[in-house]
């Protein structure tokens, strides 16, 4: 170390002399020397182990405070490595209580080469010299950096020894300046005052849907009867069933050439026309005018089954078309238990099978089985909508007129229900006059009584259809209105948001207006949230007292926040430096 000392041209000053503290405590030699320009570096060197070891608490203090520990021995003393190797390394690792301090163990000397004894009966080492297998040995146990000095020249002492020494030294002060600079920061940090922690907004009420009641609302009116303009008869004149004809044209070609709805020319198979023929016939006079101010439906068509098993089982047929003519497996069982005859039981399934032909295509059992035949649905009843065809009712609204039927409307609409069924001036005329809605939006809730389906085009078109479902109490059309008016507002940027001439504000009243819970606390919410887009607008001032104190109350960003944030920003002006937050 002395050596390295006085040669090394990054050493500018050396101080030999005790310090205060070491002439209180003698243990080690203290050199002190400049390293780097300005670093000061202190070497505690112990010439003899035995002085080491006999002050160990100022020993293992200089060891705990230590950045880099040099541990030399003589390769020509076999003695003094194996104490070394056996006492006081397992001690160096106790002072450095598993401290990442790096060791340099120096092996000094040339080796001689003096013949060992090869006496069986002494108990001397047969070799007097540490080989290079040990020494690196014990470097590899200890953790450390294992070098042979075998001569203390400038190339052992400069660039060999020297350079492994300054390796570490300048780890060491790496090491030293970043905790250092993390100590700063953690105490600037603590210091500075903390930017304000932004809260997320209260999460929105969930709309949950309605599930569709279509097929059901259908099939009720099977047992109802409201409003059959239908009755199918026996051979014998005795009365089976009634029945509605626009439900059982929208899912049959038999029924269309039966009640006129299309000629044979259109169908264009002679196999409806032979079903059609062998199995019904109407009754002459059935398709008289009804009289004045009568609706049709008042006097049903009659209509004679030819076949008397057939007949039998209608009910259990109408039944399977009014659940949407998809359950074929249970129409099968059904008519099984009735007949008690396979043959008949055929024969009757044939039957349903013509009926339900679609035009040049063969129904076949596995059709059946795999649910190919045309099925009561949207499809089936659009076919229907906004035309004259079996209409039995015209609503009269805005100078326009729009046809419907009885049947459909009953079904689906408990209102209409009441109005053409009760002591109501409607279920007796056949003009209907509507007040409150458009044209378009009475369209659009006929479109969904019909096809179970909307797709408003707007927000404002949603709004208004909302408004008729709540006037006809058709709630499943309700909450897909204000589905589809939330997804809208939810899927607006920030931006269209501040920019649009919608009225949110407005949207809120027609909603409480109207009944409509769900969507009025969510707008309320969606104000709420957009605070700062919406307390900028107009439209903010016509919010009721009870609805601003909400607002105030359930704001996003809180006003605490931006006091918070206020001073932040002057703390951060006042500060001058840029904000890694902001």
């Amino acid at each position: 170390m002395w050596s390295y000392l006085r040669r090394s041209a990054l050493i500018s000053e050396i101080d030999s002399s005790p310090s205060a503290e070491h002439a209180r405590s003698a243990v080690t030699t203290e050199y002190q020397a400049c390293v780097f320009g300005n670093v000061r570096l202190v070497v505690h060197d112990c010439p003899l182990w035995d002085i080491f070891d006999s002050d160990w608490y100022t020993s293992r203090s200089l060891i705990g405070g230590a950045d880099i520990i040099v541990i030399k021995y003589s390769v020509n003393d076999k003695t003094s490595f194996q104490d070394l190797k056996d006492s006081y390394v397992p001690m160096i690792k106790k002072a450095l209580n598993h401290c990442s301090v790096p060791v340099i163990i120096s092996a000094v000397g040339a080796r001689k080469n003096a013949v060992p004894c090869t006496c069986p009966l002494c108990t001397l080492d047969r070799r007097s010299c540490v080989t290079t297998s040990e020494g690196a040995q014990l470097a590899k146990e200890f953790g450390a950096t294992y070098l042979e000095l075998h001569a203390l020249n400038d190339f052992y002492i400069q660039k060999y020894f020297g350079g492994v020494l300054e390796y570490f030294m300048i780890q060491s002060l790496n090491q030293k300046s970043s905790e250092k600079m993390k100590k700063r920061k953690k105490t600037q940090k603590c210091h500075r005052l903390q930017p304000p922690q932004l809260e997320q907004p209260e999460k929105m009420p969930i709309l949950k849907g309605e599930a569709s009641h279509y097929d059901s609302d259908l099939h009720n009116l099977l047992f109802c009867c409201q409003c059959a303009d239908v009755a199918f008869y026996s051979e014998d004149s005795s009365k089976v069933v009634e029945a509605h004809k626009v439900i059982l044209c929208s899912v049959s070609h038999v029924f269309m050439l039966l009640f006129d709805v299309k000629s044979p020319a259109d169908i264009h198979d002679p196999s409806i026309l032979r079903t059609a023929q062998s199995l019904f016939a109407v009754e002459a006079g059935a398709g008289l005018p009804t009289p004045h101010g009568v609706p049709p439906c008042s006097v049903p068509i009659r209509v004679v089954v030819k076949d008397s098993v057939f007949c039998s089982c209608l009910p259990d047929i109408l039944h399977f078309i009014y659940s949407g003519a998809f359950q074929w497996e249970r129409l099968e069982e059904d008519i099984k238990k009735k007949l008690k005859d396979s043959e008949k039981t055929e024969h009757v399934l044939e039957k349903v099978k013509c009926i339900l032909k679609t035009p040049g295509k063969v129904n076949s059992l596995q059709d059946c089985q795999s649910h190919q035949i045309k099925r009561l649905y949207s499809t089936s009843l659009r076919l229907f909508f906004n035309t004259p065809v079996l209409a039995d009712v015209i609503f009269t609204i805005q100078g326009a007129t729009v046809p419907a039927h009885r049947a459909v409307l009953v079904a689906r609409c408990e209102v209409m229900a009441a109005m053409f069924n009760g002591n109501f001036l409607e279920a007796n005329s056949i003009l209907v006059p509507v007040y409150g809605v458009s044209k378009d939006t009475f369209l659009s809730f006929l479109e969904y009584l019909y096809t179970d389906s909307c797709c408003p085009a707007s927000i404002l078109q949603a709004m208004s259809l909302l408004i008729c479902a709540e006037m006809y109490q058709v709630m499943r059309l309700q909450h897909i209105c204000e589905l589809y008016i939330i997804t809208q507002l939810q899927s607006m940027p920030s931006r269209e948001l501040a920019s649009t001439s919608l009225s949110i504000v407005s949207l809120l009243k027609k909603a409480k207006f109207h009944n409509s819970d769900c969507l009025s606390t969510w707008l309320l919410h969606f104000i709420a949230t957009n605070y700062l887009i919406f307390s900028q607008k107009p439209e903010f001032q016509d919010l009721s007292v009870e609805e601003r104190n909400f607002v105030e109350m359930h704001r996003w960003p809180s006003s605490m926040y931006l006091k918070q944030l206020a001073e932040y920003r002057s703390y951060i002006h006042s500060q001058r430096c840029h904000c890694t937050i902001m």
